[in-house]
């Protein structure tokens, strides 16, 4: 369950067997490294019977090419020279590695005739590498080969493929690889994380992995529940009571930037499996519920990106950590809870939990930390799923600057957010007769009224919510994913810091 790529820059390289990676504008004669890869001009005459063009993410496939010393010759297609983006970048390296076959070399020649490959660009062609080469097959004891979770071109399971970029400035390039790379492990933590199964993955187990970033020099506070007892996280351990798996509420500082600076805080939900509880789900693709921790999954990823790469700023991240279940114990339809900040809430659904674990931890949060902006990541709603399908996240917000810094990160890294109003008219929709509110108002404009849940536990720190039910995990496949957790949030998050909260 990793990423089996092991690249390398350099200036020049001779090719010696294996598979060579061409790439191509529309606007250019011939590939990047036609000389050096297809001395016999083979490319020509191949790509005059395929009708290749250069066209945006278009392949051409030449086997044993006559006269050229690697094994084979692949061509990726980038489009046009000026309307490239860091994101065509990111999706050719993922054609490339998607074309490798269970080669166990390759040489990728990026410099095009007539267009300057910046180092950002070299990472990011590298960084899609990485990302494509994922696979989760821990599990697996009889693995074929090319298995790929269904994805039969992608690189061999057996062993590192061993790959040398050759690009002009290699230097400069191999430096800016080391961020990528640093994004690549935080994207496959998460994606890890998502993956893994619910009775491995458990409040315990999560805790654990997250305080392995202590290696990176991340600081981790694990509290369990007698200390969320004593901090009155009754929302929280309402969720978890049910289940015997005790909670957890991990808190995890990364301290890279200036002593006198605010932090900034990501809060994330973690029920790392959701049955529902007494509200229990229907049977037919429960098991997709072992990823309702995708946004605590995004959040730990992001804290490991941040540190390996040094980020400068100071970083919070909290994740909840609860298992959902219908045991005798468990909290009932009818239940009056009271959170952390003193608020009552009627649970008038138990499969609202996730609105639950996350008031106490943005409340926790909030008053410990007091941070410059909080936004937390949740796979809250399938009612997201209902507005915005999967290629789009939610995202709600009480300050709209946080938000155009958000969408922009979003349009970046191509972690695409929709925003969804909010309001004082959808907040009467949750308050309670009983409490001073309910965790579900029904049907209508249910993830809108989660996110005004949500709300009432942030008093006026700017804060926004990303609901991500429908893209951190069973998203469609993509140049860059061919996983079921995508480790979505880890990308758009490292963007929304660097571009606007480093010194």
């Amino acid at each position: 369950m990793t990423s089996k790529i092991d690249i390398t820059f350099s200036k020049s390289h001779r090719v010696t067997g294996g598979v060579a990676v061409l790439l191509k504008t529309v606007e250019a004669d011939v590939p990047s490294g036609a000389v050096e890869a297809d001395p016999a001009g083979v490319y020509a005459r191949a790509a005059k019977v395929a009708k290749f063009t250069g066209k945006s993410m278009s392949t051409l496939d030449i086997v044993a090419p006559h006269g050229s010393e690697a094994d084979r010759i692949v061509v990726v297609g980038l489009g046009k020279a000026d309307a490239l983006t860091g994101h065509d970048w990111l999706k050719a390296g993922g054609k490339a590695t998607g074309l490798l076959k269970g080669a166990d070399k390759a040489t990728v020649f990026l410099d095009v005739d007539g267009l300057a490959i910046s180092p950002k660009a070299a990472a990011d062609f590298a960084l899609g590498m990485l990302l494509r080469a994922y696979k989760f097959d821990s599990y697996k004891t009889k693995k074929k080969k090319n298995d790929n979770n269904g994805d039969d071109d992608a690189a061999s399971d057996d062993k590192d493929v061993k790959v040398t970029i050759v690009t002009t400035d290699a230097a400069a390039a191999k430096k800016a690889f080391a961020d990528a790379e640093a994004i690549a492990e935080g994207v496959i933590l998460a994606r890890n994380l998502v993956n893994e199964p619910a009775n491995v993955l458990g409040p315990e187990e999560f805790a654990d992995t997250a305080k392995k970033l202590e290696a990176l020099g991340v600081e981790v506070e694990i509290l369990g529940e007698k200390e969320m007892k004593k901090l009155g996280m009754g929302a929280l351990l309402g969720v978890a009571q049910g289940s015997v798996r005790p909670p957890r509420l991990v808190v995890m500082q990364w301290k890279g930037g200036k002593a006198k600076d605010k932090p900034i805080a990501f809060v994330g939900k973690g029920v790392v499996f959701d049955t529902g509880g007494i509200s229990i789900k229907p049977a037919a693709g429960m098991e997709d519920m072992k990823g309702d921790m995708g946004g605590a999954a995004a959040v730990t990823g992001l804290m490991h990106t941040l540190a390996a790469r040094k980020a400068k700023a100071n970083v919070v991240g909290i994740i909840g950590l609860v298992e959902n279940m219908p045991d005798g114990n468990a909290q009932r339809p009818g239940d009056i809870v009271t959170s952390m900040s003193g608020q009552t809430i009627e649970v008038i659904n138990t499969d609202a939990e996730g609105r639950l674990v996350l008031a106490d931890a943005l409340w926790y949060c909030n008053d410990r930390f007091k941070p410059e902006f909080m936004v937390n990541l949740a796979t809250l709603t399938g009612a997201v799923l209902v507005a915005l399908g999967n290629l789009h996240a939610g995202l709600f917000s009480n300050d709209d600057a946080l938000s155009d810094k958000l969408l922009a990160a979003g349009l970046a890294t191509n972690e695409r957010l929709w925003r969804l109003p909010m309001g004082k008219d959808y907040d009467k929709m949750i308050d309670s007769k009983f409490a001073d509110m309910k965790n579900s108002s029904g049907r209508h404009a249910g993830s809108i009224t989660a996110a005004q849940f949500l709300k009432r536990f942030v008093k006026d720190t700017p804060w926004a919510h990303l609901d991500i039910a429908g893209t951190a995990m069973a998203s469609p496949s993509d140049e860059i994913n061919q996983s079921w957790g995508s480790g979505f949030g880890v990308r758009l998050l490292d963007e929304l810091v660097r571009a606007n909260y480093e010194a």
